[in-house]
């Protein structure tokens, strides 16, 4: 299918925004912010959690939460608080947290299908 990137803004609880690109990854189940950006916006470790990578290692991260920013739509999430050179990831939390979906047709973020139970 490819790479897809796509640039959102992120906010801290003091409200300054950053613009961030990230790799759109469906596959991982949180969203991971570079150093640089969550130090910018004064983002503070909540807890500590393990992660199993490809390869099989595992690394351990700490997790804050931030709010997401795309095309009128935000909501707050949980974000990994990444290190060294960890990249920008979009993960699925985040994507259903905003009520999005990846679509493999063109490669954008498009609105999500919601559903709800009907009561009997």
């Amino acid at each position: 299918m490819g790479l897809v990137k796509v640039e959102l803004e992120v906010s801290g609880d003091d409200g300054a925004r950053r613009a961030v690109e990230f790799l759109v990854d469906s596959g991982a189940v949180y969203s991971v912010l570079p150093a640089r950006d969550w130090r910018a916006l004064g983002l503070r470790p909540k807890r500590t959690l393990s992660f199993a990578l490809a390869d099989g290692t595992t690394i351990r991260r700490r997790i804050s939460e931030c709010r997401f920013h795309y095309e009128g739509i935000d909501a707050v999430s949980p974000v990994v608080l990444g290190q060294g050179a960890d990249d920008a990831l979009l993960g699925a939390v985040t994507l259903e947290t905003l009520g999005l979906v990846l679509s493999p047709f063109d490669r954008t973020l498009r609105p999500m299908r919601m559903r709800l139970a009907a009561l009997a």
